[in-house]
């Protein structure tokens, strides 16, 4: 039996600092055992208490959120979940925080939240858990003609891309989308984040990669160079229509707990394109995508996980992978060049 997960709380409010508090002590695997009100304090017990995890606010006085989050990445690495306003300004950070190497991002309550701040909790517990070597990364590059496959050197095939993340799964998927060229293969994602976080991922990632990423909208036409993020909130992204594939979003209940559901979006994809599409699962909690991957397999599609060194939760690709849905497991380094490989049009017809 595991030792409750050990957290330091950092946030310029006393109010948020017990909130959370409450929240996290309500959880018998968790101990709040330190809280802090700024950088300084949060520095200083840090060094004291040595916690497994730490919760740190994005706007605090003197050295913000971001500020202090690069310094750890830097000089002690660990696993910190931020707390942020679920606003676009809030979003913008919270992405920078993933990238700097948050492990994860929750919203602070709004007026109403049946559960504040969600599972907060469940993210705290798989953070100390993690596997994952939080050692200070370089940046993802932005894509050059030196990092970038040009479109002469990869021409797209027939067959369409499905990828599912969630925890981590921003950071992995910037390494996997930076390795597309211009002309990649129609491809579309689900990861799990707040309705208000999709816009401004969709927007950074487009920034980043060489082809067009923009947030999915309804009857969207899947196109070559193109990228689709299923909107957070209340639709799951669907693939339709066999003789002009587009996007559909569709109003349902959640599936494993999130909409939009990866699951729901292999599952289409299963349907529809069959042996012409590429399955992949990365980075993140629980089991969705791993019943709806297991449905692409069994329907001739070709299928990839993410390895468990790599994961910054091994649990969705450790469930595809037990269920037999995983046809190949890969390093995050290598994925986006064995996506290129099988997608390529000289494989058509080979496999």
């Amino acid at each position: 039996m595991m030792a409750p997960a050990r957290v330091l709380v950092v946030d310029d409010s006393p109010t948020m600092r017990g909130l959370i508090t409450a929240v996290l002590n309500s959880d018998p695997d968790v101990n709040v055992i330190g809280q802090a009100g700024d950088a300084m304090e949060a520095r200083n017990a840090i060094k004291q208490l040595n916690p497994d995890v730490v919760t740190l606010d994005i706007e605090m006085p003197n050295m913000n959120g971001l500020e202090f989050l690069d310094k750890i990445m830097k000089l002690r690495p660990m696993p910190v979940i931020m707390v942020s306003t679920l606003t676009h300004r809030g979003a913008e950070a919270s992405l920078m925080a993933l990238e700097i190497g948050a492990f994860d991002c929750v919203g602070k309550p709004q007026p109403g939240d049946a559960r504040p701040f969600g599972d907060l909790a469940e993210k705290v517990k798989a953070a100390a858990r993690s596997q994952r070597r939080f050692q200070a990364e370089p940046p993802p590059l932005a894509p050059t003609s030196a990092n970038v496959n040009p479109a002469a050197a990869y021409r797209p095939g027939r067959r369409v891309v499905a990828i599912g993340s969630s925890t981590g799964g921003v950071e992995a998927l910037i390494a996997v989308l930076q390795k597309f060229p211009v002309n990649c293969p129609p491809t579309v994602i689900t990861q799990h984040m707040p309705p208000t976080f999709t816009k401004s991922f969709a927007e950074r990632l487009n920034r980043l990669c060489a082809p067009v990423v923009q947030e999915a909208t309804d009857g969207a036409r899947l196109e070559i160079g193109k990228i689709y993020l299923a909107p957070g909130g209340d639709r799951h992204l669907q693939i339709a229509n066999p003789h002009a594939p587009c996007c559909r979003l569709i109003e349902r209940d959640p599936v494993n707990g999130h909409r939009p559901s990866v699951d729901v979006l292999f599952d289409s994809v299963a349907e529809l394109a069959g042996r012409n599409a590429v399955g992949v699962i990365l980075t993140g909690m629980g089991r969705d995508g791993a019943s709806g991957l297991l449905k692409m397999r069994h329907a001739g599609a070709r299928t990839i996980g993410q390895n468990e060194k790599t994961c910054v939760v091994y649990g969705m690709p450790r469930v595809a992978f037990e269920l037999g849905a995983v046809e190949h497991q890969f390093p995050l380094s290598s994925i986006g060049e064995e996506i290129l490989k099988i997608t390529a049009a000289r494989r058509e017809g080979s496999e």
